[in-house]
């Protein structure tokens, strides 16, 4: 059940302060409860000396598997990705040319951006070795004549892991295309050498991914997410969608306004996903051993709130160690014990 002071919240950011009826703006970017975005310094985990045997020296991980830096870029407040790929800057300047991946990026199949021509399957190199999507919670709309307008979902950021070995790891909910699985648009919390931190991601316009900048948050903080049409109601394939990631407890947030959907028909919803790299034992884990999505809320095309959806669940935990896998759901909430 979701809690009042969720539903609160949700008024206010899905149907703004005058609660304007059954349908929604819901642009989240543009009406950011958060005024403050703290960038981290740095960029995405370098891959390091643990890489798998095919993925070349110098890539770095993200969410979507490992890429070559030149392929990666984090938006500073006020940026939008355009949809041909070029970047509008905060002071209204567009870049004159958009920026186009080169080089292949190497996922383990799973993830999304391993549907596109540039994309190669990961060799492992080490048996026990986790480099993609462990558990997931997801469903469809069953047709490619019928959409989803927005997801938000609540989770808080867990203790410590108990062992420090490089692993990354990232939760999130999102949307994909299930017909045509070329992006993800997703809100993600990860963990990597001892900071956890929030950004918004949209992969892979151009093979380029892009996310906003990152916000360090806290073990405790609750974190609010959410993935929103900003078109009209019943509009099936929106070109434009926001991307929030909100720690609630601090008031910090990050987002992805109005970034393009490459045509996607987003069909498929993720109401949690864990997704680590180098994890190889279980200590690699936070102490807490299960993440929580609560007050997951979808709607449909015409931004009514899906009341009750039927999650299905998936564990690859093959070559990993016997870590208690489990995906446990129910309509608006979904357990991944770990």
């Amino acid at each position: 059940m979701q809690s009042p002071r969720f539903q609160a919240i949700l008024a206010i950011l899905v149907f703004g302060a005058a609660s304007a009826g059954t349908s929604a703006n819901l642009a989240f970017g543009a009406a950011n409860p958060a005024t403050s975005q703290q960038t981290v310094p740095g960029r995405p985990p370098e891959a390091g000396p643990n890489r798998p045997a095919n993925v070349p020296d110098g890539y770095v991980i993200t969410p979507f598997g490992f890429f070559h830096p030149s392929c990666v870029q984090s938006l500073a407040k006020g940026e939008h990705l355009l949809a041909d790929g070029r970047i509008e800057h905060a002071d209204g300047i567009v870049e004159e040319t958009a920026a186009v991946c080169t080089h292949p990026h190497y996922t383990g199949g799973r993830n999304p951006a391993g549907t596109a021509a540039n994309s190669l399957l990961l060799e492992k190199n080490t048996p026990s070795a986790i480099n993609g999507w462990v558990e997931n919670a997801n469903m469809s709309t069953g047709s490619n004549q019928k959409s989803y307008g927005a997801i938000v979902a609540t989770w808080a950021v867990p203790n410590q892991p108990l062992a420090d070995n490089g692993q990354v790891l990232y939760y999130f909910p999102g949307f994909e295309d299930i017909n045509d699985t070329e992006s993800i648009l997703q809100p993600v919390l990860e963990w990597y050498r001892g900071q956890w931190t929030i950004a918004s991601w949209n992969c892979c316009l151009n093979g380029i991914a892009t996310s906003s900048a990152a916000v360090s948050v806290r073990s405790g903080d609750e974190i609010y997410g959410s993935v929103t049409s900003a078109c009209a109601p019943g509009t099936l394939a929106c070109p434009t969608w926001n991307v929030l990631t909100l720690d609630m407890t601090r008031g910090e947030s990050t987002t992805l306004s109005n970034t393009p959907s490459e045509g996607q028909t987003f069909n498929w919803a993720f109401g949690g996903v864990l997704e680590t790299y180098y994890a190889t034992t279980c200590g690699d884990y936070p102490l807490d051993r299960h993440m929580r999505f609560n007050n997951i809320t979808v709607f449909d095309q015409y931004q009514h709130p899906i009341s009750n959806p039927k999650w299905a669940t998936g564990v690859d935990d093959m070559d990993t160690q016997q870590c208690h896998y489990a995906v446990l759901p129910s309509p608006h909430a979904v357990t991944l014990d770990y």
